[in-house]
């Protein structure tokens, strides 16, 4: 389920009266979990999904590390937001080119790319600096029950 990589060390440096704590890693635990998306509210899905991620669902959690927290979804196809959102909700690309906004809606979104919805959401839950990026690399997501991270052993959560 979760194999062993590093330890944390306390170091306290004493700078006059100013006492300062870090963690040094020395082991570290890799754990994967898996989320059905199956009839799931995408804004309560991402923000569990964020914070899973960023590693507060652990006793070792520092903002400035990478907890190695692995995040499978599966069928991301069948999320839903509520209310009039289906139709309202649109999502904007822009190559800074005169002319070339596009705009795709979420019910277009949903039916050809819906890997795409869920990162986005999950993206903007995220630090925006080079952790970010790091942690969003962490999350697969697939359309389909089936997915090639069953050698890990994931665990289930239920949101």
């Amino acid at each position: 389920m979760s194999k062993e990589k590093t330890l944390y060390f306390t170091h306290t440096i004493n700078i006059s009266n100013l006492h300062c704590r870090y963690f040094i890693m020395s082991t570290h635990y890799e754990s994967w979990y898996l989320i059905n998306a199956d009839n799931k509210n995408l804004g309560r899905l991402a923000t569990r999904i964020a914070k899973i991620l960023i590693g507060k669902n652990k006793t070792t959690y520092l903002p400035y590390l990478n907890n190695n927290n692995y995040i499978v979804v599966i069928n991301a196809g069948k999320i839903y937001v509520s209310g009039k959102k289906t139709y309202k909700k649109f999502y904007y690309s822009y190559s800074k080119k005169p002319g070339k906004l596009k705009a795709k809606s979420f019910i277009i979104l949903q039916r050809f790319i819906p890997n795409k919805i869920i990162k986005l959401a999950v993206k903007g839950m995220l630090p925006k600096n080079l952790l970010g990026k790091k942690l969003l690399t962490n999350l697969r997501i697939y359309n389909t029950s089936e997915h090639p991270h069953s050698g890990q052993q994931p665990t289930l959560i239920e949101i």
